[in-house]
Order: structure tokens, then sequence, then C-alpha cells
């Protein structure tokens, strides 16, 4: 937001320029120690300098040039009409004065009071007081008729002008009209021009909403938000607009710096002394002054605007609580800092937001054009110069007016500059907010800017805590003072705050990066790595490689104090020796080396991701990681046999997925009793896993799923009581312990591609253990006694495990949370009718079951059915009411023998299933390697 100040602003500077407010003209005898001494020590209190020739004049001085020059100096003037004043040719002669410079000026400022006097007698010089005087100075000036006419002619112009009647009305009441009058009249320190300023219209409908000045109650409401987004700005035109609708009001501008650099008395003397209208209030200190508001002002119906508060403090000094004032009164706080707000009780804030693009141009073209659009190349620098800005209207307003009258190569040549550093008094400004951070709110802030913009904010979280920094009250702490945003779960900042953020940490080694506490580009981590140029004072590398690298190993040996380091595409030169130890988080894809340097012990790290090929081993023996939550190993095709894990108890996720040559997982891995997730797919060579599983209590997702040798699962599988995602499609497996049905929370299984092998043991008490024959072919399929125990299976993947018919129990439809089945390329002939108990199921795919005959009766929440290429499919039950369902979605491609007539032609084009879609990726997750269900 920002002013077109054309008109405002020459008032503004008229009123600079002159040495008086306001000049008054009366007659001494009628009213010097009455009215007119009020009247003036009332436009003393409101901050007016007034005029009164009893106390300025000195003696000696020639009277009339004082006051012809007092007259001229003067932005209005009050003429006080009594009885006596046309019987003065001083006064006649002031009067005179005032209206010839009234003339002069285009918006004459000359106010008359009629004080015992009737204007009509004024404006016609009748009635006794005017006809008897002016008699008089047609007799005595007979030689200057020309004075005595213009004195008339002044009376004239000055009864016909706007003024005040005393009559009836008591002297205060008519001098509080007074100086309302000349305070709006003149109104010296805001403009209320509101058409001026850009976007004003709609923040100030949205603060109406809050403020319902009509009612009676007392409000205290916020306007929060980052520095330079137009805070003061709104604050200031709000005062203008509604001060006359209170008994009283006060603006107190800048309380941040002046309770710094003066402390809070002032501004309680300034409160007090605006809203009583009395000068010289002195207050001794701030208790005092606490109980001195609380005592003048809880009967007042006021308007107090705190304008740039950012402690509570200064809150609890000014406006403490409701009621402080009296009802129907208003108090506006503006400030960056929400939490600063909502400790004190505010609860309305209107938090403004920046320009939109229309809005940011039209003030960009006001300042830099006074209102006109460019015509020549500027249009495109404008574009640029208004998304630059990013709807800050401090922005837009320090580059609009620097870029004012220049030429387009001069824009051209200050936008380049831009991109290098942005412009000082933005910055000035922003940096106001970070400066109030404390030590570990602005690192935080700095990592955020240089890192983790746009990023998830529960990951960016987790790596800011282990780095001991406390994100949850930090982050908070930033979003109160408007320095980030979060949306759908993301972290944000406006770019130039993120360009303030790089401009901190370059500030005192601008041209060194080795002496950066943060890298963040390509070009400055290339140019600390290859030439060996890092110290430690560098703190964070994270930076994407575009291509491969070749960097010096030894330059990571200088970094002592780095905490974070995520890189790819770097091949440094010579062995690496050194890591450092004050590492939190190493993610480093295509890892160059076969194992981790033997100095590597960094006790506080909290993720690892070694994504590499060459890696072999990660460590020899036992290193001491309690920190750890986190490995990442996935895809390390040369990995022979994972490391020792006794001193990682604390691990939570294992990613070993695709090391190709791993044949074994160390048995300390079942010790870790805070195992979440272990992921093991594709580990094609992976020959056993550990027995002691039983110990790991907190196991939720187990990932088998492509370990092509693995032939068996521990025995005590069951006791993993958390278990609730396992995957064992494609292995060896040649039975599944019977304990398994012991898992309660299974809510995913997935046994795809499993054909199984003969077993050892045949029993008829354990789950998916008996292995027949198959009759038909040389492979093997798997049948099922029972399905009893699993009651939180949500999902069952059978599919491509060859089960023939008779295969599936009758009990299915124990299955009670079950939504999703896939039996896909089996061979059996029906299913069990008591599928149609799974009252929860949504998903039923039965693709490639070339021997399915019919199909039975279905549950009634079932969403999909896929059938395609179920050949022999003949019928499908009656009950199953397929035909009246146009909700569910049918795929019954090439089941040539199906009668047309079972199911209804509208529900036969797959290409239209939406629905299907979202819901089947539920199934497609287990054979794409997701284990968290969409």
């Amino acid at each position: 937001m920002a002013a077109s100040h054309t008109s405002s602003s020459s008032t503004h500077h008229q009123i600079l320029q002159t040495k008086y407010d306001v000049f008054l003209s009366f007659r001494g005898e009628d009213t010097r120690n009455n009215f007119t001494d009020h009247l003036h020590a009332a436009l003393i209190r409101n901050g007016f300098v007034a005029f009164k020739d009893d106390e300025t004049l000195e003696r000696g001085n020639e009277i009339s040039s004082e006051l012809s020059k007092a007259i001229e100096e003067s932005n209005v003037s009050i003429v006080i009409l009594s009885k006596n004043y046309a019987s003065s040719p001083w006064c006649l002669d002031e009067l005179a004065k005032i209206v010839e410079c009234g003339n002069k000026k285009k918006d004459p400022k000359v106010f008359a009071v009629f004080y015992g006097v009737d204007p009509a007698d004024v404006r016609k010089q009748k009635g006794e007081d005017f006809e008897r005087v002016f008699a008089k100075y047609e007799e005595e000036f007979k030689e200057n008729q020309e004075k005595v006419l213009k004195w008339r002619a002044a009376l004239t112009r000055v009864a016909s002008l706007a003024g005040w009647h005393l009559q009836d009305r008591h002297e205060s009441e008519l001098i509080k009209d007074i100086v309302k009058a000349i305070s709006k009249r003149l109104n010296p320190t805001f403009s209320s021009d509101v058409d001026g300023l850009v976007g004003i219209v709609s923040r100030m409908e949205k603060m109406n909403g809050y403020l319902e000045a009509g009612l009676d109650d007392v409000r205290f409401i916020g306007i929060c938000g980052m520095g330079g987004i137009g805070k003061t700005t709104l604050a200031k035109v709000l005062y203008n607009t509604l001060k006359d609708q209170f008994e009283a009001s006060s603006f107190l501008a800048n309380v941040r710096e002046v309770s710094v650099t003066r402390g809070l008395v002032p501004l309680q003397e300034q409160l007090l002394s605006e809203v009583l209208m009395e000068r010289d209030l002195i207050i001794w200190d701030v208790h005092k002054g606490i109980n001195l508001i609380r005592w003048r002002l809880c009967r007042k119906r006021v308007l107090v605007i705190l304008d740039d508060v950012d402690q509570l403090e200064q809150l609890q000094a000014l406006v403490g609580n409701h009621d402080w004032f009296g009802f129907g009164s208003r108090i506006i706080i503006t400030s960056r800092d929400e939490h600063v707000l909502k400790s004190h009780g505010v609860t309305n804030t209107y938090k403004v937001r920046g320009l939109d693009y229309v809005e940011a141009l039209q003030l960009f073209h006001l300042k830099v054009s006074k209102g006109k659009q460019p015509t020549d190349y500027r249009v495109e620098l404008s574009k640029y110069v208004v998304n630059y800005a990013g709807g800050l209207p401090l922005a837009i307003e320090v580059l609009g007016s620097f870029l004012c009258g220049r030429s387009v190569e001069e824009w051209k040549s200050a936008l380049n500059r831009l991109q290098e550093a942005p412009n000082e008094k933005v910055l000035k400004v922003l940096r106001i907010s970070y400066d109030g951070l404390d030590r570990r709110d602005k690192e935080i802030f700095l990592d955020i800017a240089c890192f983790f913009k746009g990023k998830d904010e529960d990951r960016v979280r987790k790596k800011l805590d282990s780095c001991g920094f406390n994100s949850d009250i930090g982050i908070r702490e930033l979003l109160d003072k408007s320095l980030i945003t979060i949306v759908n779960n993301k972290l944000w900042m406006h770019d130039l705050l993120q360009e303030m953020g790089w401009e901190i940490v370059r500030e005192h080694h601008s041209d060194k990066p080795g002496k950066w506490s943060r890298l963040w580009l390509y070009k400055d981590v290339y140019h600390v790595l290859s030439k060996n140029m890092g110290t430690d004072a560098v703190e964070a590398i994270i930076v994407d490689v575009p291509e491969m690298t070749q960097l010096e190993a030894k330059s990571f040996s200088t970094m002592s104090n780095l905490r974070l380091l995520e890189i790819n595409n770097v091949y440094p030169s010579g062995n690496l020796e050194y890591l450092s130890n004050n590492l939190r988080y190493l993610k480093w894809h295509g890892y160059p080396f076969n194992s981790l340097p033997v100095s590597f012990r960094p006790e506080k790290l909290f993720k690892l991701n070694l994504c590499s090929s060459r890696i072999k081993y990660l460590w020899k023996g036992i290193k001491p990681l309690k920190e750890l939550k986190s490995m990442n190993l996935s895809h390390s095709c040369n990995l022979i046999r994972t490391p020792d894990f006794t001193g990682v108890p604390n691990l939570e996720r294992l990613n070993l997925e695709g090391c190709t040559r791993l044949l074994e997982v160390h048995q300390s891995v079942g010790t870790l009793k805070r195992l979440i997730l272990l992921n093991l797919k594709d580990c094609r060579n992976l020959v056993s896993f550990p027995k002691n599983v039983c110990l790991m209590k907190s196991l939720k997702i187990l990932c088998l799923c492509g370990c092509l040798k693995l032939e068996k699962l521990p025995q005590d599988l069951g006791e993993v009581e958390c278990l609730e995602e396992l995957d064992v499609g494609g292995t060896a497996i040649r039975q599944i312990p019977p304990s398994i049905v012991q898992l309660v929370n299974l809510k995913i299984f997935s046994l795809h591609g499993c054909k199984g092998q003969p077993p050892k043991i045949l029993s008829s008490d354990f789950f998916l253990s008996l292995l027949l024959p198959n009759k038909n072919s040389d492979s093997m399929c798997l049948s099922f006694p029972r399905f009893t125990g699993l009651s939180s299976l949500q999902t069952l993947d059978l599919s491509d495990c060859n089960l023939l018919e008779g295969a599936i129990p009758f009990d299915i439809g124990s299955l009670f949370s079950l939504e999703a089945i896939d039996l896909s390329g089996n061979n059996f002939v029906s299913l069990p009718s008591s599928i149609n108990q799974l009252l929860k199921l949504k998903i039923f795919c039965l693709e490639r079951c070339r021997n399915l005959k019919s199909l039975p009766e279905l549950p009634p929440e079932i969403v999909f059915v896929g059938a395609e290429d179920c050949t022999s499919l003949e019928t499908i039950s009656p009950s199953a009411k397929l035909s009246r369902s146009p909700n569910i979605a049918l795929n019954f491609l090439n089941c040539f023998k199906l009668v047309e007539d079972q199911v209804s032609k509208d529900n036969l084009a797959v290409t239209l299933m939406k629905q299907w879609l979202l819901v089947y990726a539920k199934l497609t997750t287990l054979s794409n390697g997701s284990y968290l269900p969409t």
C-alpha cells in the first residue's frame, strides 16, 4: 500500500512552511481572559502552535508589521466576533489582512466565532453593536472611505463563512468542536486521501469487519505482517478515518524504537497528553503511568493505535486491559510478531497480505512515472521488478523511486545489480525482525533461507532438531514474526526475506565462501572444495551437483564444524581420511569410497544416507552412534554384509533395498528395539534373516519382496506385535511360521508371485503353510486352512500364487477389516460364498483367473470388480446386483462366456473408472514398492 500524495503532500508541505497553525483575532476587553484564553489553551494542549498577540508581541515593535507577518505565517485564522470587536480599528485592520491573505489562497482557512453577536448583524453591519460604530467611522474617515469599505467587506466576507454561534451553548462544548474542526482541517500528521492508496480499500473493508466501531464493547484488534507489508499505512488511514467518531484519540508511532531509545514513560505521557489534551504532563515511572492511564481513561470512549509493537511489556504498560478504557473504545496494535498479540489476549488479528500483481504494477507506475504506464522496453522491466518485489509495497516504492527518471540502460544496470544483492533500504527494514530473534531461531531462519524453502515441514523439523535447534518453538517464532509461512505442509518465505538470509551469511566475507556458515550454490561449493578453501566456519553444505565433479578429498579436513552435508556426483581425489564428527545429517549419493573413514565417529549423527555402488562395508566392529535414527544404503549393489548395529540402539528406519549382493543381515539387527521400518526389497542374494526378530518390538513395516533366495522366516515372527505391513512376495520361502496368526495389527499382507516350494512339515494348524502339488503343472500352490486372527488386515495380495480350487478357505469372511483383495493370476474355479461377509470390502481384483467360472454374491460396499481376461467366467450370482449398481466400476474385458444382460452396459467402460483408479492405488502400491498405502 502506498499513496499518490499530490494534494495531501502539497498541504503537508504548506503546513511545514508556516510558523503558526492558528492565528486568533479577538477584542481583548471582551474575551482575552475568558473564551479566547480557554480556546488558546485547548489548541496548545492538542499540539497546535497558536498565535495570541498579547503573548507574542514585544514592546517597541511596530505592531502592524508584526501582525501582518503573523497572519501570513499562519495556516488557519479564527476570528472571535464579540460586541466590541468592530469598535477597534486595530481588530478591523487585522480582519482585513486575514481576508486579503485568504483571497490569495486556493483554500482559505478562516473561521468565525459569533460570541454574543448575531451573524446577520455582522454580515450587514446592523444592530446596536455594529451600525453605531460604522456610522462613527463614516464621519471619522471621510477622506479615507476606502478603508471603511474594506472593513465592511471583510466583516461581510467572514460572516458568510463557516463558523460557530455561541447562543445558549456551553463554552467548553463550543471550544471542543472548534479544536476538532481545526484538527480535521489541518491534519498535519496523516493524509486522509484514501483514493491515493493502492489496495487500501479492500484492506479497510476487512478491518472494519473487526472494528465494528458502532458497538459499545471494548475491542483490541491486531494488524500483523512482515516488515514493509503496509501495517503502518493501514493503521494511519484507520486512525485518520475513525478518530472523529471517538471522544479522544492517540496514535503512538514507532513504539519499538521509542521504548528502546527513551523507555516506556514517554509513550505513557504521550498517550495521556493526546487523550486528555493536557500539555506538560509528567510521569515519574512506568507503574505510576499504568495507574494514571487506568484512572483517567476508564470512562472515555477512545481510539488508541500502537504502531510497531514488539514486546509484551509495551502493551502491559500502555493498554493493559479492556477495563482501562470506556465503553466503545477501540485499541489497534500493529506488530510483526503475532505471538506478542496473542500473549496479550488479542483474539482478532488481521494479517496483511502483499499486493496482488495488478496492484503492485499500479503502485510501481505511480512511483516510477507518476501513474503513467511505460511505453518502451521498460514495460518488460517493470514486470520483472514487480515479480521481484513479490507484492511487498516497501520494495516496490523503493525500487520505483530509485528508477524514476532513469534511462533504459540505467534500469537494466540497476536490475542486474539486484540479482547480485538486494536493495539496502529494503534489507534494513526486513532485518529488524531477524535481529529480534534469539541465536537458535536465527540459525533456523538461515537454514530455511539457504536450504529448506519449499521443503516438507516434518522432514525439515527432524534435521533442525538433530542440530539441537528445538524446531517446534523456533518455527513457531518465525511464523509469529511473519518471517516464514507454511502452505500444504511446506515451508515458504518471501523471496526478499530469503535474499536477506543469503546476505546475512555472506555479509562479513562476501568474496570468501570458505568462511561462510552455509554453502548452497554449486559454484561456491566447487570453489571451496576444489581449492581446499574450507574453514571451521562452514556448518552446512547442501547442493545438487549437476554433473560428475572431482574435488579434493582433503578439503573436508578443515571443516571441523560441519553439521549438515548433502551432496551428490562428487568424487574427491585421494583418500577420504576425515569427515566432521559434528555431522548430524550425512547424505552423499554416489559416495565414492568402500567405507567410511576410520576416524569418523559422529556421536550426534541423526541420519545417514549413502546410496552408492562403491560401498562394500560401512564400518568394521562397533561404532557408537546412539543418536542415529535413519540409515539408507539402498541400491548399494556391492554391499555384501551390513555393519554391526550394536552401537546404533535407537535406529528407527533401515533401508537396504536393491543391495543385490547382500548375503546376510547382521544378527544385531534383531536387537534394534526401536526399529520401525526394515526394507530388504530386491536383495536377491540374501539367504538368511536374523532369528531374534521377536526382539524388534517396534517394527511396523517389513519388506522382503524380491529376496529370491530367502527360504525361511523366523518362527517367532508372530511375536512382533506392532507389525502392520508384511511383503514376502517373490521369495523362496518354504513355509510361513504358524505364529503369523498372532499379528493382530497386520493391515497389509502380500504374497504376490509367491508360488512356494515343497514343505518340510505339513500341518493344518498354521496359517499359509500347507503346500500341495499342482496336478496340472510342476509348480506348487498355496492352500489356507484358516484366516482367524488377522482381524486388522485391510489389504491382502495373493496374486500369481497359483492358488487351486479350494485353496481359499471358507472363513475368509472372518477378515472383518479387509478393504482390498487381489486374487489375480490364480487357478481356482470358484470362490467361497463367505466373501459377501467382508462388509468393508471395496476393491476385488480377479484379473487373469482363467479357470474361474462363477462369481458369488458380493459385499454391499464394493466399488470395483476387476475380472479382465477371466475367459472361463460364465455366471454371476443374481444376488450380486451388479446390473442395478451404477456406482460400481466393473472391468469384464475378454470375459467371452459372460452373458451380456447380467451386467449393465454402462458399467463395462473401464476407461471412465476414475473412482477405481483412486482406490485401486492402494493395492498397486504393494507391487510398486511403496509401503504406506494411499
